[in-house]
């Protein structure tokens, strides 16, 4: 019997950032980016951790142009597509053709779950200039799987190859998973995806949870590396579905290696699921939150959990960045 495909995305270069304060080198673009080509990944991407654009104060500002690091991508990448998150009113269709032009060939169009209509021209001009175009919606803990169908037939009448779908703050039990990815394989004419994040531990059962339930594009890190308590380990997702007979196409020993080799010595911490990390899950908030919310914390002298849970009451989701000080301002007057 042929072994079902699956495609593993590698997000350590984007996601990651995140964990390092966005603070990639070329120098460690290359090693990782060509690491993983060489290993098998099927889409490698490379950007700001917020995506193209989006260097700022409200979301951090990056070390290196990330222009400069997607051409170091683009050196290196050989066999796998080149990506780039992108999320509408962060960059413009201007800075998809610059990151076009740059050498990115996939675009992952990324919207809150509800707002799939603000990305019907990035992905229709990413159709139009010969690109692969992902339809990728954020926080899908949040509404319930007939939203999200909804939402995914917005990217997909725009002519989305594939749609992903992300929980964003590792809020989602299999369970979960398995009824939104579940109902899109089933609905959708276009290949299902899937973005887990570690915050309860479940990012690697999620992940299995999206596979047998239909989905075909599955995302990792390398190490796990990335926002919160980070993502579904790359190496670790490439070893237990060959274990289960999925063709990833991945080497996981290569995989293991560029994770040793080019991973761990730009790690600023380990990856682990920490009191505040696992906080992130429990109360439903974005995992990039995570080190906002710790010089929050610090500024006001507040458990960065009360933070967390004030956060998740609140629904605040991706772009509210900025509302974190606010909302720890206001947590540390009240308690005067």
């Amino acid at each position: 019997m042929e072994k079902k495909k699956i495609y593993l995305v590698d997000t350590t270069l984007r996601d990651g950032s995140h964990a390092v304060s966005h603070s990639f080198t070329p120098d460690q673009v290359r090693a990782v980016a060509g690491g993983l080509d060489k290993a098998g990944a099927a889409l490698i991407e490379i950007s700001h951790g917020d995506g193209i654009a989006g260097s700022s104060i409200n979301y951090g500002f990056i070390s290196t142009p990330e222009l400069e690091l997607i051409r170091a991508g683009a050196e290196v990448i050989r066999q796998a597509k080149q990506t780039a998150l992108l999320i509408p009113g962060v960059a413009t269709i201007a800075d998809l053709e610059i990151a076009r032009e740059a050498g990115v060939k996939a675009f992952r169009i990324a919207t809150h779950v509800t707002e799939a209509d603000v990305g019907i021209q990035h992905v229709r001009y990413a159709k139009d200039a010969g690109l692969m175009a992902v339809g990728f919606l954020m926080m899908c803990h949040m509404v319930k799987p007939e939203k999200i169908l909804e939402q995914a037939q917005i990217f997909v009448d725009a002519g989305a190859d594939v749609i992903n779908i992300a929980d964003s703050s590792g809020y989602m039990v299999p369970d979960d998973v398995r009824a939104r990815i579940g109902l899109l394989a089933e609905k959708l004419p276009v290949p299902v995806g899937f973005h887990a994040h570690n915050s309860l531990g479940l990012a690697i059962g999620n992940s299995l949870a999206a596979v047998e339930s239909g989905a075909t594009y599955i995302d990792g890190t390398l190490r796990g590396l990335g926002a919160g308590a980070g993502n579904a380990q790359f190496e670790v997702l490439a070893a237990v579905l060959d274990r289960l007979g999925y063709d990833t196409g991945v080497d996981f020993y290569a995989a293991m290696d560029v994770a040793e080799a080019a991973v761990d010595p730009l790690m600023h911490r380990p990856q682990v699921v920490n009191n505040t990390s696992l906080m992130l899950g429990y109360a439903g908030v974005y995992s990039s939150f995570l080190l906002h919310t710790y010089r929050a914390a610090e500024r006001f002298s507040l458990n960065p959990r009360d933070i967390l849970i004030e956060l998740g009451r609140r629904g605040m989701v991706g772009g509210q960045e900025d509302m974190i000080v606010d909302v720890a301002y206001q947590l540390s007057t009240a308690k005067e």
